[in-house]
C-alpha cells in the first residue's frame, strides 16, 4: 500500500539528514507499530507519507500515487492524527458538517459508536473540552473517516489509564478489513496488544521490520529466576524476577511480545 524508495529528507537549515536513502514497504490491512527514540524521525516519516512534507530525493507513494502531489483522490484515503493539534471553537456537529465531505466514506454511525465507547456524546462544544477529551473526539472522527490509511502519532498521550484501555478496544472494534493503521508511540505497553507488525527506527536506519508472529515464533518473553538464564538475549531485573527475552525452543509455547524488552534489546544491538 505504501512504498518508500531511496527517500532522503532534511529540514531547512540542518546539515544532518533525517533520512538518507531510506526505503520501506507497508502492506494493507495491518496495524503497524512505529517505534524509536526521540528525534529518530517517526513523526517526520508520518508527515512524509501524508504528503505534508516532501522528500528531497527518492519517492513516497501511497497506492501508486506520490503523496507529495497532494491529489484529492489520495488525500481522501488517508488521515493523520498528529501528537499535538487544535480543534476549532465550534460544535462537533458543525465540525463534522465542514470536514466530513472531504472523506466520502465517512460514517456518522461509527463516529457516534466511538464517542460512546469513550463515554462522550455527539452534542459537544469543542472549545469547552479538555485536551484528553479533544483527543478522544479527534480519534473518533479519524476512525469514522474509513480511510484506507490511518496514521496516529502518540495517540495515548494525555489519556488516563481507563481511556488507554478503551482506546485499544475502540481501534480494534472499528478498524475495517481494508484499512491500514500506523501508530507511532513511545508508550509501547499502551498498544502492544493491537499490533500486527513492528517497525523500529534509529537515525535513518530501520533497525527492525518484522511481524509480531515472526517475533513470537523466534523469541519468548517471560520472567525467570537467576538460575534459569539459558538462551537469554536480554534481561532486566524486576520485583517479579528477571524479565527476559530469550530464544524460543522447539515445542515451547508462544508468549505475548514485550515491546519494551524487544525495543531495548534491538537498540542495544542484541537482536537484528
Amino acid at each position: 500500500m505504501i512504498e518508500v524508495k531511496n527517500m532522503s529528507f532534511s529540514y531547512p537549515g540542518q546539515k544532518e539528514r533525517v533520512f538518507d536513502g531510506f526505503s520501506l514497504r507497508i502492506e494493507e490491512s495491518k496495524i503497524y507499530g512505529l517505534l524509536g527514540k526521540n528525534g529518530t524521525g517517526k513523526s517526520t516519516l508520518l508527515y512524509l507519507i501524508a504528503g505534508l512534507l516532501r522528500p528531497q530525493a527518492g519517492s513516497v507513494c501511497c497506492c501508486d500515487t506520490a503523496t507529495d502531489k497532494r491529489y484529492a483522490e489520495a488525500l481522501e484515503e488517508m488521515f493523520l492524527v498528529p501528537e499535538e493539534f487544535e480543534l476549532p471553537a465550534m460544535t462537533l456537529k458543525r465540525y463534522v458538517e465542514l470536514m466530513a465531505p472531504f472523506y466520502p466514506k465517512f460514517s456518522q454511525e461509527r463516529m457516534e459508536a466511538c464517542l460512546k465507547d469513550f463515554e462522550l456524546t455527539a452534542d459537544l462544544d469543542l472549545g469547552a473540552l479538555s485536551m484528553g477529551q479533544k483527543k478522544k473526539v479527534f480519534m473518533s472522527f479519524a476512525l469514522a473517516t474509513n480511510t484506507r490509511l490511518l496514521m496516529m502519532d502518540e495517540p495515548t498521550n494525555g489519556l488516563d489509564i481507563p481511556s488507554k484501555s478503551q482506546f485499544r478496544k475502540t481501534v480494534a472494534q472499528n478498524m475495517s478489513d481494508e484499512q491500514t493503521i500506523i501508530i507511532s508511540t513511545h508508550q509501547v505497553h499502551d498498544v502492544e496488544a493491537l499490533l500486527d507488525h513492528i517497525l523500529m527506527l534509529n537515525q535513518c536506519e530501520l533497525l527492525l521490520n518484522a511481524s509480531v508472529q515472526e517475533i513470537m515464533d523466534k523469541y519468548v518473553f517471560e520472567y525467570r529466576l537467576p538460575s534459569e538464564m539459558d538462551g537469554v538475549l536480554y534481561a532486566e531485573p524486576t520485583l517479579q524476577g528477571n524479565a527476559v527475552m530469550a530464544l524460543r525452543c522447539d515445542g515451547q509455547a508462544e508468549t505475548q511480545v514485550n515491546l519494551e524488552l524487544l525495543f531495548n534489546a534491538v537498540t542495544k544491538g542484541l537482536v537484528k
